[in-house]
């Protein structure tokens, strides 16, 4: 199999939904994932694993219940296990994300995104 560098702008312009992650590389039992969002998820934790936030576009805001990270184009922010978050943008943000393989994005398998591989 021929090794190829990964597209992020083109592997974005394969979709269109929000909050809906898809996977475009693993690392160590990771998932490397884009997504687009727009508007408030809800409040939510992951228990088990920290939370990875890099805007590759945008302005993305992140809710904790001390106050708010406001992050743009080039800048991350990680969420640590346990702490309850909101991600929220006015207009739509593309984001990587990288976690665990199988971490649901809601923080509950019941209410997660299903896992897309793009």
């Amino acid at each position: 199999m021929p090794h190829a560098a990964v597209d992020l702008g083109d592997k974005l312009t394969r979709f269109h939904d929000h909050w809906a992650p898809r996977t475009v590389a693993e690392f160590n039992g990771h998932d490397v994932m884009v997504v687009k969002v727009q508007g408030e998820y809800r409040w939510h934790v992951h228990t088990d694993t920290d939370d990875f936030f890099l805007v590759l576009k945008g302005r993305l805001c992140i809710d904790l219940p001390d106050g708010t990270v406001e992050l743009g184009a080039g800048q991350v922010f990680v969420v640590p296990r346990g702490v309850e978050h909101r991600p929220r943008a006015e207009e739509e943000v593309h984001l990587l994300l990288i976690e665990p393989t199988g971490t649901p994005n809601s923080g509950d398998v019941r209410t997660a995104a299903p896992r897309r591989v793009v």
